[in-house]
């Protein structure tokens, strides 16, 4: 009998523990939130006219997106290091046109937002 206690109270407090860093990294990413208001109505984040199908236009975005992550995660600027560039959420044949679109928009992103930061 003791030791089923034992164990209820063990696997309880591994609960717990598992809880909390739920908790943490929910709360990790509630910090990293939405950019500043009027962020996106800077001249600079605006999607290129060039950009005319909605697949490139979300792919610029996402890489402008992608650089502002990596810049408040104090990460060195490496657009092959974002999951979203690498393996995108988009149909097969649209893929390079994305990942193109992905790049320009992270360079750009990267330009702007690590202006006059090290990294």
């Amino acid at each position: 009998m003791r030791a089923r206690l034992g164990t209820m109270a063990l696997l309880i407090g591994l609960g717990m523990a598992g809880l909390g860093m739920t908790t943490l990294s929910v709360a990790a990413k509630a910090q990293e939130g939405p950019p500043p208001p009027g962020y996106y109505n800077q001249p600079w984040t605006r999607v290129p006219d060039d950009y005319r199908n909605d697949i490139a236009r979300r792919g610029y975005h996402d890489g402008i997106e992608g650089a502002r992550r990596d810049f408040d995660n104090h990460r060195q600027p490496n657009v092959e290091n974002r999951d979203e560039y690498r393996h995108p959420d988009v149909p097969h044949n649209e893929r390079h046109e994305y990942q193109q679109a992905f790049r320009a928009g992270y360079q750009r992103g990267v330009e702007n937002i690590y202006r006059g930061h090290r990294y």
